[in-house]
């Protein structure tokens, strides 16, 4: 395996998946808005996609990927029987999930948005509106199965690509929004479990030469299963605490008016480079570095992580100083049309500078808990993302109060450097990551890149600032082509101080 060629594939089909995301807020943004209506789409949206990224941004990968690599090793019947039985599990134990809560979905609506309460229509709207979603859940949980057993092939176009129907089917469905007025946020909703159908029918079709399902009751509850399960949860939990945190954050935020569109508009944007620089990483290392954990091949592995934190360093410092110096303009060119006024982009924009400064950890979390899931551990990182999402609960529960939302992202910040340190701290205890004396001339190279092509964009973005303020009908191709600029800036710079090798391209992991 290349670890930057695979990692290129996945982040493309990734990055193509954020663009038609993004094209799918943006219209959102203008037909919507941020006003009660979006609220109770973006929470009715935000569960089932929280389940999705939960699932599908390599969390089911850190479970299933190193415990299906070891029944592949002992043959293709092994293998075979264990994905099966975990299929049929699946199947049965999400079908009762959903069923459960499709019953109690006024109470779950209460847990995840107690601020609603406070007006009957918006919690009515919203109940009715998660219950069409929530079956989403069945089939996205299943087409990261699929996905799974493609990645543990070293196949990571076809799931990385699979999220795009999902954005396809919401656009299609908004440039009919002139039709369909206030029923939109309706028609939305029924396309997004649409989409989930969809998906899943892509990904057997795909991943029927490794593995093609055979339904069945009778489950075979035996010692694999167990344990795969017994990490699973954990490993959900661990892998997907940026997400989780996201929630908790949504579940606060819905006591402020249009608290939860913001920053769902703020979290749309630092997802782009949290895909390429943590979940892409983590999800194409994860194969092979189960494969040399299980062969003892320390060699191998001390090289493939020593690069995959050098890469995952170099892709997310620049997008946080981009970020941090102008999250205004970037967050007024992407979504300030239409409904979405200039009060919804300065709050937005709020929320995703604080967002930034945790953008590194957020990624470090990604690459640090793949490290440790190759070692079929999947409890510790659950029990350090415990501990970091009652950090993040403290401190927003305490501050809400006193400065509203904006707490929300600062407490995901610290909570997430919290997590990201004592994960690196394990790992060190542990010996499972030792340091190589060229990964720290490599960080600084990065840093010193990271710092001179920041300077330069902040020129640009000063120079053009006139093309950047809300009113401009020139800002989303301004900020597109100073994000152009500076990306070919910095990549000339990193190769001039070798902060980027073009031999590292061709290197075998």
């Amino acid at each position: 395996m290349n670890l930057i060629k695979s990692t290129s594939t996945y982040s493309f089909f990734v990055l193509v998946s954020r663009i038609f995301g993004y094209l799918r807020d943006v219209l959102i943004a203008i037909y919507i808005g941020s006003g009660p209506l979006a609220d109770a789409f973006f929470v009715a949206f935000r569960i089932p996609n929280t389940f999705r990224r939960l699932f599908s941004e390599g969390t089911f990968n850190s479970a299933f990927v190193p415990s299906y690599m070891s029944e592949l090793d002992k043959g293709k019947q092994n293998s075979k029987k264990f994905a099966n039985n975990v299929f049929n599990f699946l199947v049965l134990g999400l079908l009762f999930l959903v069923l459960i809560i499709e019953i109690f979905m006024p109470i779950f609506i209460f847990l995840i948005a107690p601020g609603f309460t406070e007006s009957g229509e918006k919690l009515e709207t919203t109940i009715s509106l998660t219950r069409i979603t929530f079956p989403f859940l069945i089939f996205v949980s299943l087409s990261s199965f699929f996905g799974a057993i493609l990645n543990s092939y070293n196949r990571f176009a076809v799931a990385s690509a699979a999220p795009i129907i999902l954005n396809i089917f919401l656009i299609l469905t908004i440039l009919f929004a002139n039709h369909l007025n206030d029923n939109l946020v309706f028609y939305l909703s029924y396309a997004v479990t649409a989409s989930g159908i969809v998906q899943l029918l892509f990904l057997i079709f795909f991943t029927r030469k490794y593995f093609y399902p055979k339904f069945s009751f009778k489950i075979k509850f035996d010692n694999k299963l167990k344990f795969f399960f017994k990490k699973l949860i954990p490993s959900i939990f661990s892998s997907g605490v940026t997400q989780i945190n996201i929630l908790v954050g949504t579940i606060i935020a819905s006591f402020q008016a249009s608290a939860v569109s913001y920053l769902y508009y703020a979290d749309r944007i630092y997802q782009i480079n949290l895909a390429i620089a943590g979940i892409a990483i983590g999800t194409v290392l994860l194969p092979n570095l189960s494969k040399y954990v299980e062969q003892n091949n320390f060699k191998k592995i001390k090289f493939i992580q020593n690069k995959s934190l050098e890469l995952s360093l170099f892709l997310c410092i620049p997008a946080t100083f981009a970020l941090l110096i102008s999250s205004e303009q970037i967050t007024s060119a992407l979504f300030g049309y239409g409904s979405f006024d200039y009060l919804s982009v300065k709050n937005s924009s709020d929320a995703l500078f604080y967002f930034a400064f945790g953008l590194p950890a957020f990624a470090l979390i990604k690459v640090f808990s793949s490290y440790i899931f190759a070692r079929h551990n999947t409890k510790t990182p659950f029990t350090i993302s415990v501990y970091s999402v009652i950090i993040n609960v403290c401190i927003s529960l305490y501050f809400f109060p006193i400065i509203g939302f904006i707490i929300i992202p600062i407490a995901t910040t610290i909570s997430s450097w919290f997590n990201a340190i004592i994960l690196f701290g394990y790992l060190i205890k542990k010996k499972y990551f030792v340091f190589e004396i060229n990964l720290n001339f490599s960080i600084l190279k990065i840093f010193f890149s990271s710092t001179i092509t920041s300077f330069l964009f902040y020129q640009l973005i000063t120079y053009f600032d006139d093309f950047l303020v809300y009113e401009s009908e020139y800002k989303l191709l301004t900020i597109i082509l100073i994000v152009v600029i500076t990306f070919v800036i910095y990549m000339l710079i990193s190769i001039l101080t070798k902060a980027f090798k073009m031999s590292d391209i061709k290197l075998k992991y």
